[in-house]
């Protein structure tokens, strides 16, 4: 019978040769099964569990030796399939990139992890953050209540942690989120951080008088900061404070450097690890105040995301815990009872309590910061290896930006486990809220805390009093500040490993075009920015800083919590980065960017 040709199907021969052609393989495949197990099972010994774990058996472990069958003969396709393609060779290779990534993040050491010493120097834990634990009426914390938390941090026992003595309804904030296993990075013991100051600090009674300071100053447009007589009064007072770690020109704060981010290291030379190094991050100085990512409309597909934010109103009726009742009530874990009042008018961020509200709650960010990138097709780093490439792009897979937003959604997980490790398990630092309350104590109450002169005896605190009526330190927020502990700050983590990223992803030397800032005639409106130029890489750290300094406004976080974070965001950054590229199959020579410190990297 002559073939059909234009039927679909094969004629009859080849119908039986192809029968006969799948048995062959599907038999070949049962013996793999059978012989290859038996084989694996009878020469047991040949293979330790070492070299199992450090990736000795590779996709050529099977040989002809013996009666080992080599692996690849039983995936062997039909010769009119095409290529080959080796599975097992290719799974191999996930199972060593993974074993090696384990193996790298082991060998590095666990550095000093020291405290301030004032949990233990202090019976009484005023200095240790207990806030929604039950308090006395000087707001010292019930210590049966205290050992139950520290059982539970020290015992790691999920039932323990059921056990934990509160004194309002209010609950404590993920205590058991650093002790997950991330599967991408460091662990959080790898990563170190300076002490923080103590409480009887000249450096704790500087960043008191800052936040002070800011809490006077919650209504000044940063673009007044250069002719406004209070922003001047505060500029003076930070400049006599020896123990002031914020940024300076030629050794000054200025109305250019008040209020602005740095970033705090580990300072090498002391190998007790106890030292902290502040730097100023590239950019962070330059320009308007606002970053240019939070000023910009940002494309998301086909919808657009308005920069304008909704903002609290400017009246003494949206600053909170200045009552001691009210204040006593958030610390013993219950709810003050009132809100935000909100203008009705949304604007851009434009003065010190706008920054506050946007800190408070977020907004797109670093990811919103990615799509104007995209949008505004600004070069992507120059080590991208399909910059150069004559045949292929990148795409969701790799070198891409839908690639890069992938590890920008998954790293604040990453950066906050870390950040939550030193709250919990190491510092457990009291908030500013709570240092505000053993200030009150001493000048209302006649306590005897250990608080430096420098803050009791301050400018700031005087007229915070005469504004207020109160000594204890003016908040934003209703609810104060998150349960948990201040050191590291976890929405500093957060932008640090973010802006790493970032600048790991994209050319940070490009320079913005067409910069912005808020008309000071109208924060509904944007004016051209005229000054120096604007890079990728400045602003991103600008945005950073303004994030983490956004929640001292409102007056919940340390400097120093936030600087520190900044550079733990930054190692998980690098350690993601590390792993991640021990995946990738294109000829890549690693990751360059400039880190917070200025110096520049590869990884």
């Amino acid at each position: 019978m002559q073939p059909n040709h234009n039927s679909h199907q094969p004629p009859q021969e080849n119908q039986q040769e192809q029968h006969q052609e799948t048995r062959k393989r599907r038999s070949k495949l049962f013996l793999f099964k059978d012989v290859s197990r038996r084989s694996f099972l009878a020469h047991a010994s040949l293979f330790s569990a070492t070299s199992i774990v450090t990736g000795l058996i590779s996709s050529n472990v099977f040989s002809k030796n013996e009666d080992i069958v080599q692996a690849q003969e039983f995936f062997k396709l039909p010769r009119n399939f095409g290529r080959q393609f080796n599975y097992v060779s290719f799974r191999q290779k996930a199972f060593q990139v993974r074993v090696q990534a384990a193996q790298n993040n082991q060998q590095i050491e666990i550095p000093p992890h020291p405290t301030n010493g004032d949990e233990e120097r202090y019976p009484n834990k005023i200095a240790t953050d207990t806030r929604g634990l039950p308090h006395d009426q000087r707001g010292e914390v019930d210590l049966k209540a205290y050992d139950s938390l520290i059982k539970a941090l020290t015992t790691q026992n999920p039932e323990d942690f059921e056990n934990i003595i509160l004194g309002g309804t209010r609950k404590l904030v993920n205590p058991q989120g650093p002790l997950a296993v991330s599967l991408e990075g460091v662990n959080a013991t790898q990563i170190s951080v300076p002490s923080p100051p103590t409480l009887d600090s000249v450096e704790q009674a500087a960043e008191a008088v800052e936040l002070y300071w800011q809490a006077l100053l919650r209504d000044v447009p940063f673009q007044n900061f250069d002719r406004d007589a209070n922003v001047a009064a505060a500029i003076a007072e930070l400049n006599s404070l020896p123990g002031f770690s914020g940024p300076k020109e030629n050794g000054s704060v200025t109305p250019q450097t008040l209020f602005r981010g740095n970033a705090l290291y580990v300072d090498q030379r002391d190998r007790s690890g106890r030292t902290g190094r502040y730097v100023t991050p590239p950019g962070v100085l330059d320009g308007p105040y606002i970053s240019q990512f939070l000023l910009r409309e940002i494309p998301y597909n086909t919808q657009f995301i308005s920069p304008l934010i909704r903002t609290a109103l400017a009246t003494k009726d949206n600053t909170f815990l200045i009552n001691y009742d009210e204040w006593l009530t958030v610390q013993n874990g219950r709810s003050s009872g009132r809100s935000i009042t909100f203008d009705p008018t949304r604007r851009f961020v434009y003065t010190v309590r706008d920054l506050g509200e946007l800190a408070r709650i977020g907004g797109a960010l670093f990811f919103g910061a990615s799509l104007i990138l995209s949008s505004t097709n600004a070069p992507l780093n120059p080590g991208n290896p399909y910059l150069n490439s004559k045949t292929q792009v990148g795409s969701a897979a790799t070198f891409a930006p839908a690639h890069f937003q992938a590890l920008l959604n998954l790293a604040p997980s990453r950066a906050i486990r870390a950040s939550y490790w030193q709250k919990f398990y190491v510092h457990r630092r009291l908030r500013p809220e709570a240092y505000g309350g053993l200030i009150y104590n001493n000048l209302v109450n006649k306590t005897n805390y250990p608080i430096n002169n420098q803050v009791l005896n301050s400018t700031a605190l005087a007229r915070t009093f005469s504004t207020f009526g109160t000594y204890l330190l003016p908040h934003a927020y209703p609810e104060g500040a998150p349960f948990h502990s201040s050191y590291t700050g976890g929405a500093a983590s957060i932008a640090g490993v973010q802006a790493t990223l970032l600048k790991a992803f994209f050319d940070e030397t490009f320079i913005l075009p067409n910069p912005v800032e808020p008309d000071p005639n109208d924060p509904t409106k944007l004016i051209p920015y005229s000054g120096s130029p604007l890079t990728v890489g400045g602003e991103l750290n600008k945005l950073a800083a303004n994030y983490y300094i956004g929640r001292g406004n409102g007056g919940i976080h340390w400097r120093s919590d936030g600087a520190a974070g900044l550079v733990l965001g930054e190692q998980i950054a690098i350690s993601i980065l590390r792993d991640e590229r021990l995946g990738f199959n294109e000829r890549f020579g690693g990751f360059t960017f400039t880190k917070f410190d200025g110096t520049k990297i590869t990884v």
